[in-house]
């Protein structure tokens, strides 16, 4: 479909949404989330697609935060409303069955950050900044920050970006633990698309359970982890894409996934 606030391409098994509103530093609105909830389908429903990348139009942002213009309009019942769209996209993105990269070109604050949170793993410019500056706002994070932010980075950290609203550099957010490869501005989508071929060349099954297993596994006892792996071991096990890579070893060939379990 056409969208508006996003531009959804997809080629040779990676798709790649990019937040598209540069005049407004590619802030958040109630259209621009409707539009990326639907794009998040559209990925999730393309069997071809085993990697996604996030990241913004322009020069200056990945997503600076919330649209402060339909912010400052809502109330209490409203803003719960708006908090609960977010959560559940931020969910969805979360929950999508690939590995998602966040390519961070820019500013990445409040919501920006929050969506960076929920992808797999951070690339970023080394002209990104990061932060969570809603206590600017008399707000505190909306869409999982209080929550995704300490989970990545441990509490003490959390709690000062947060309390203080300040706004660190790529190079600080390396070193915290936010972000995982630092790459210079005009490189980082050079780099982004290189980890994500690769990605895009491994078994759509292996892909999806190393992600729940890692995901679920977190959210529980080490115990209980261990036989959620166990589960995910057995379902690749199941997969014509196994005996493809064990068969390719054996014939010491290139394996060529194409996904599916076998009936």
């Amino acid at each position: 479909m056409a969208y508006k606030n996003i531009i959804f391409e997809s080629s040779d098994g990676v798709a790649i949404i990019t937040f598209n509103r540069p005049n407004v530093l590619n802030a958040l609105n109630s259209e621009l989330l409707e539009e990326f909830s639907q794009a998040l389908d559209e990925v999730a429903e393309d069997d071809a697609i085993c990697a996604l990348v996030l990241t913004g139009s322009g020069e200056k942002a990945f997503v600076a935060g919330a649209d402060i213009k339909e912010l400052s309009t809502l109330n209490a019942l409203s803003g719960k409303q708006f908090s609960q769209k977010g959560h559940g996209i931020i969910h969805k993105l979360q929950q999508i069955p690939i590995p998602v990269i966040a390519a961070v070109n820019g500013f990445a604050l409040g919501g920006g950050t929050e969506i960076a949170l929920a992808c797999d793993f951070i690339y970023a410019s080394d002209k990104a900044t990061f932060g969570q500056p809603e206590i600017n706002l008399g707000l505190i994070p909306g869409f999982g920050g209080t929550q995704r932010l300490p989970r990545l980075v441990g509490p003490n950290i959390a709690k000062e970006l947060i309390f203080t609203g300040k706004m660190v550099p790529a190079t600080d957010a390396y070193r915290m633990g936010l972000v995982n490869t630092l790459c210079g501005a005009d490189k980082l989508m050079e780099e982004v698309m290189k980890v994500a071929g690769s990605i895009s060349k491994k078994g759509r099954v292996s892909l999806q359970a190393a992600k729940q297993a890692v995901n679920n596994g977190m959210n529980t006892d080490l115990a209980t982890a261990c036989n959620i792996e166990v589960d995910a071991f057995a379902i690749c096990m199941a997969s014509q894409d196994a005996k493809e890579g064990t068969t390719a070893f054996m014939e010491k060939r290139k394996p060529v996934f194409k996904g599916g379990l076998d009936s």
